[in-house]
């Protein structure tokens, strides 16, 4: 005689036969515990940024929306912004900030120009794009180039980014790489290992986390997306 039953999403029919041997009822128990509980994942910290490094290879151009949190602990103070961005990889990304309001930074390939008038009204301030991937504007590229080589990855468990779960890893250079950061934590969304946040502690022990609020991949932008003409008026500084 034997009788069954479902689990809650009648995934799966357990039978129970009272003839079966105890350690196959055992078994049998064991794997529907870890059906209802969900799949585990295993995956290492450097399988999960490699998940992330093949994603982000499909990726030519991206259009999202963002917030941003700049901390600075030693004035005790934290300034938000929000904005639009475009970016056609690998060095060419528009920033247009709606929160202040006016706000621009543009990368065009060769330079990159800050025109930020709601803290220094005026003036632009451009500089020419350097060479190797800390000095690339394409800020996700600088988290996911040969990872593995460059930093210490320790996994920091999952969290949810605007819903999605995440898996959470903390980058730390190695000795001798050069970075804009002391330490980098990255949140990976475990559907599609997109990057949809990132935190960045600079070695001024500024922290600044980006967080992305709406993503499109792979949209049409058109190149008038990354020219930038000073306003007229405006004072150009070359850094």
């Amino acid at each position: 005689m034997s009788c069954g039953f479902l689990t809650p999403d009648s995934s799966f029919l357990i039978v129970y036969n009272p003839f079966m041997p105890t350690s196959m009822r055992i078994r049998l128990l064991a794997l529907a515990i870890a059906a209802l509980a969900g799949p585990v994942s295993a995956q290492s910290p450097t399988a999960t940024l490699d998940r992330a490094v093949r994603a982000y290879k499909k990726v030519k151009t991206v259009r999202a929306s963002f917030t941003q949190t700049i901390t600075n602990p030693l004035l005790g103070a934290t300034v938000k912004s929000a904005g639009e961005l475009v970016q056609r990889r690998p060095n060419h990304v528009a920033v247009r900030f709606t929160d202040p309001a006016g706000d621009r930074i543009v990368a065009d390939g060769s330079w990159v120009w800050f025109y930020l008038p709601s803290s220094t009204p005026g003036q632009v301030v451009r500089t020419r794009i350097a060479n190797g991937v800390s000095g690339s504007p394409d800020l996700t590229a600088q988290f996911l180039d040969t990872p593995s080589s460059r930093f210490n990855v320790t996994d920091l468990g999952r969290e949810k980014v605007n819903g999605r779960t995440a898996r959470v890893l903390s980058l730390v250079p190695k000795p001798g790489i050069e970075a804009q950061f002391t330490k980098a934590v990255v949140w990976v969304d475990s559907a599609d290992a997109l990057i949809r946040q990132f935190e960045l502690t600079e070695p001024s022990e500024i922290v600044r986390r980006v967080t992305i609020t709406k993503l499109t991949l792979n949209p049409a932008i058109p190149a008038s997306a990354f020219r930038f003409t000073p306003p007229s008026g405006t004072k150009v500084i070359e850094q």
